[in-house]
Order: structure tokens, then sequence, then C-alpha cells
């Protein structure tokens, strides 16, 4: 019944991130830059691991469920060319299944098509009350006293996810993840987080926005995109003769400096138009619910369709809506199975890459001292989780 409140929090929260990272993308740059220099093909692994810890505990009432849905995540991944081999896998003589399973019409189907099937369920059951308070705009944006025991979260997660943009091809989703599930892991009051709990909404918004001053950083040091976007950014430099890297900064300051108010400006403009947007937002409430939710479903799949003009990911959207449905249904977790699907690509083939450049030596995961660190992260993320759900049952 919060909404609007959970909107401003996750506006002020994705702005702050955006302007913490903007600010160490300016003044930390060429030192940041180094950590994505320390990455190889064994410490991308590594990371990986320690991020696919975090499928048993995000979003779900059962360390079973919640591993369940993880490995569902992987399975699906999986489906089909493999990135080192070349050899299909699980496409069953389908065509469309050559490049797998596109990331939006599995998240539009898990998390929005499956929302409204749910809702007109109770909808229909009566068990939904017509919502017709007005907000005001004290009740949209936090106050002061939620904005000060929210500061520590929202700092931590935009480092985290300065950090995690920093090293390329990993990008906002892993970053909202670990924020995620490092602020439930060190909370006084883990459970509340997915039922109220504004720190669950500061931290992956703050570390998804952060990734983008991130991610600028390898672009304009090294000449190394970060993500898609600065990967774009790069084409349009170089279209205009203009090379990214060290020498950016001597040979085209006025450049680096646009691009660091450029940064700046965005910041800003995107908390002013968020705001109104939130204003906006308010008036869908006004809206009946059985006009509502057909409403939402044809945006969903207008939405699918028009990533690949296909009515293939219409297709995939309404098949994951209905699964999606079912999990929510009976406990499953939908955000286990989208953290299986992006990191599990990455961690075969960054797998199939250390083991091709160590002649099949499965010693190399093993030997950098990030990678042991990454590795002694996933072990204690395991032991945390195992802790949490043998206290919740204890407590039930």
């Amino acid at each position: 019944g919060q909404a609007g409140k959970a909107l401003g929090v996750a506006l002020v929260a994705s702005t702050t991130g955006g302007i913490i990272s903007t600010l160490c993308l300016i003044f930390l740059a060429p030192e940041l830059a180094k950590i994505a220099l320390k990455f190889g093909p064994s410490e991308y692994f590594a990371l990986m691991i320690f991020g696919l810890t975090i499928m048993a505990s995000v979003s779900s009432a059962s360390l079973t469920k919640g591993l369940l849905s993880g490995f569902f995540g992987l399975l699906l991944s999986m489906v089909g060319l493999n990135p080192t081999l070349g050899t299909e896998r699980f496409t069953f003589g389908i065509i469309r299944l050559l490049t797998g399973f596109s990331m939006m019409p599995v998240l539009i189907g898990l998390f929005a098509i499956s929302e409204v099937l749910l809702q007109v369920e109770l909808f229909n059951d009566g068990k939904i009350p017509r919502v017709s308070k007005k907000h005001k705009i004290g009740e949209i944006m936090p106050r002061g006293k939620e904005l000060k025991g929210l500061w520590k979260v929202i700092l931590g997660s935009s480092l985290l996810g300065t950090i995690i943009g920093i090293i390329p091809a990993t990008g906002g989703s892993i970053a909202s993840f670990m924020a995620y599930n490092e602020t439930r892991r060190f909370s006084k009051d883990p459970d509340s987080f997915g039922k109220g709990n504004l720190a669950g909404i500061a931290a992956p918004e703050a570390a998804n926005n952060a990734t983008t001053g991130g991610a600028m950083i390898p672009l304009i040091t090294m000449g190394i995109p970060g993500d898609v976007v600065t990967s774009v950014m790069l084409g349009a430099l170089m279209i205009i003769g203009v090379q990214p890297g060290p020498l950016l900064f001597t040979q085209s300051p006025q450049i680096v400096n646009n691009l660091f108010v450029g940064f700046l400006i965005a910041q800003f403009l995107m908390l002013g138009l968020g705001y109104l947007g939130i204003r906006a937002s308010n008036l869908i409430l006004k809206v009946p619910l059985g006009i509502l939710y057909p409403i939402i479903l044809c945006l969903c799949l207008l939405g699918a369709y028009s990533l690949g003009n296909s009515a293939y990911d219409v297709m995939l959207a309404l098949i994951f809506g209905v699964v999606g449905y079912f999990m929510k249904k009976y406990g499953f977790s939908a955000p286990s199975v989208i953290l299986g699907l992006i990191l599990g690509p990455i961690a075969e083939q960054e797998l199939g890459r250390a083991l091709i450049i160590s002649h099949g030596d499965w010693t190399v995961l093993f030997t950098s001292p990030l990678s042991i660190m990454f590795y002694a992260f996933a072990v204690m993320s395991v032991a945390y989780s195992l802790g949490l759900f043998r206290k919740k049952k204890k407590a039930s």
C-alpha cells in the first residue's frame, strides 16, 4: 500500500548511486581502472560462482526451493550453442533455440505477466481492496528520518555497484543482486526484506545505477567498454576520430570534461523527471482494476514483441508468465531463476577460456588471490544462507 514511497526511495537511491559513481569516475578513474586489469578468466569464474551462491537466499522462504529455482535458471542458460565448442544443446531441433532464451521476454514473463495473473486471481476471489486513496507528496518522497536510516545502505551499494561496473561484462543485474543480498545479510531484520523494508529497495537501485559510472572508467582510461552502452559510446567516439585510452586525457581533455559534466547533469535530470513520473503514476490508481489488468498485459506483450519484432518473443513471455505464476503460487523464487540465467553463460564461458589458456589444468582456477577471495566469499555466503534458514526453521 506504499507504492509511492517505494518509487520515491528507488528514485533517491538510484540518483545517489549515479552521483557517487560519477564522482568516482571524475576523481579516481585511473586508480580504479587497475582493478579491471587484474581480472582474467579464472577471476571472472570465481566472481560468478560467488554470485551464484546468492540464488539460495533471494526471495524464497525455502532453501530447497531457492536452490531448485536457481538450478532451473542454470538449466535454461544452457539452451543453445556451447560458447566454447559451438555444439547444440537442448534445442530439440528448434532453430530459434540456437541463441538460447532472450533475457527480456523471460523477465517480462516471470515478473510482470505472472504478477498480472496472480492479481487477477485475487481480484476475482474478492481478496484485493479497491484502492482509491490519493497520495500526497509527503507520502511519495521518503522522509528525512527514513533517508538517515538508509544512507549507509545507499553508500555501500553505490560503491559496490561502481566496482562491479568497472569489471567488463558484468553490469547492473549482477550488481543489483549482490547489493540486495549483502544488505540483507548484514541487516538486523533480514526477514523483513521483500515485505516492506526500504533497504531492500534502496540497495539494488543504488548499485544498479552506480554501474553506469563504473563502466565508463575502463572505457576512458583503457579503451575497454564496460558494458553494452559503453560499447556503443566507444564506436561513436571512434567515428569522430577520438580513441579512448590513457592519451584521451591529454589529447582531448575537453571531451573528457564534457563527459563528466554530462554524467552529472543526467543524474539530476533523472531525479526531476523521475519525480514528475511518480506524481503522474498515482493517476493509475484511479483506473478500475478490471480495465487496468488487461492494459498491463497488453503492454507486456507489446514490450516483448518490440524487442525483436518477433511473435516468438511474445510466446516466450506468455510461457514464462504461466511458469512464473505457478512458481510464485507454490513459493519458488523467480529472482533465483533470473540469477542463474544471467550468471550461467558468463561462468561457463570464462571457465572454458581459463581451461583453454591453461591447457586443461584445473588448478588455474585457484592460483589467483582474487579467485581465492571470491571462493571464500562464496563459502561464507552459503554458510550464512544455511544458518539463516536453520534459524527460521527453529523459530517456526
